[in-house]
């Protein structure tokens, strides 16, 4: 309807907002910035997500975020209170754990990441290492082939608030080997976080691992293949998707490359000031419409 027009809902007339509500059947959502920042709902979030809901939407809840198992998130969701259940929640964690049993993988992980990665792996029957701190010791280079796990099949690489030098030493060392899997959760470069503090986000980690590798890692989170392939899966009618974020270059990329519907919201990483450079510079991808939160659409809806 307002295809790639960067076009502020608030300025839109009633006519226009339902048709716009019309438009769609199914709406997948990023969590982190969009619907809440740490363990805090963004106002109206809540109540907007549980509104289209009631008007017969589909729901999905597609994170990058791979610290938690898809209950967990539907948990966080339910206490902000969201309706969700773990089955409309897509982790990463999860695409990890969906992708290497469909591959029939049966060696052994050696994971840069937390413990959502683990759990999910754990629940599809795959091994792990790796999960928490990595001692770092003074003679840190000193490091012998025998203190690697033979078993080791694939390198997985998602949030890991312990990474250390040793856990790069021991991913690029089984990278060394041709044929070790290399995966990776998403490149997101920074979580959303209020305030002037600069939180890095997976991509970080990813970068370091490719650089000591010499390899590319499969990336499985939006707005990669994988994660396409899965949400076409599940039997979506991409005309009638909205894909709500608020990231140009995971949620808003997604979007476009799967012929969503795109709703840019500026309550996370993406500023007014990033809006306004985006709609100068008109560089894809470019979202459909914009609001400056995704709780300023409970205002728009019809009474």
């Amino acid at each position: 309807m307002f295809k790639s027009a960067v076009f502020n809902l608030k300025d839109a007339t009633k006519e226009e907002i339902q048709t716009f509500l019309n438009s769609f059947d199914t709406v997948l959502t990023d969590c982190d910035g969009v619907l809440w920042i740490d363990n805090n709902a963004i106002p109206g979030s809540p109540e907007t997500m549980n509104q289209f809901r009631k008007l017969g939407k589909k729901i999905f809840y597609v994170t990058n975020n791979s610290t938690k198992i898809r209950s967990d998130f539907a948990i966080k969701a339910q206490e902000l209170g969201f309706i969700a259940s773990a089955d409309e929640i897509l982790s990463t964690a999860y695409l990890v754990a969906h992708y290497l049993k469909g591959i029939g993988f049966t060696k052994k992980v050696y994971m840069i990441g937390s413990n959502g990665i683990g759990e999910e792996l754990k629940a599809v029957g795959i091994r792990y290492i790796g999960v928490g701190p990595d001692h770092v010791c003074s003679d840190f280079k000193s490091m012998k082939p025998s203190e690697l796990d033979s078993e080791v099949g694939a390198v997985v690489v998602g949030f890991d608030e312990h990474v250390s030098y040793p856990k790069f030493m021991k991913a690029a060392s089984y990278l060394d080997s041709e044929d070790c899997l290399f995966i990776a959760t998403n490149t997101d470069e920074r979580f959303p976080k209020g305030g002037s503090i600069v939180v890095p986000g997976t991509g970080t980690l990813v970068k370091a691992v490719e650089t000591c590798s010499q390899r590319k890692a499969l990336v499985l989170g939006k707005p990669h293949a994988y994660v396409r392939k899965f949400l076409e899966s599940c039997g979506l009618d991409p005309a009638r998707t909205l894909m709500i974020g608020d990231r140009c270059n995971t949620d808003i990329e997604l979007g476009v490359r799967c012929g969503f519907q795109t709703l840019l919201v500026l309550s996370g990483v993406t500023s007014e000031r990033d809006l306004e450079k985006i709609r100068t510079e008109k560089k894809p991808p470019l979202p459909d419409v914009v609001l400056p939160k995704l709780g300023d659409l409970m205002a728009l809806f019809p009474s």
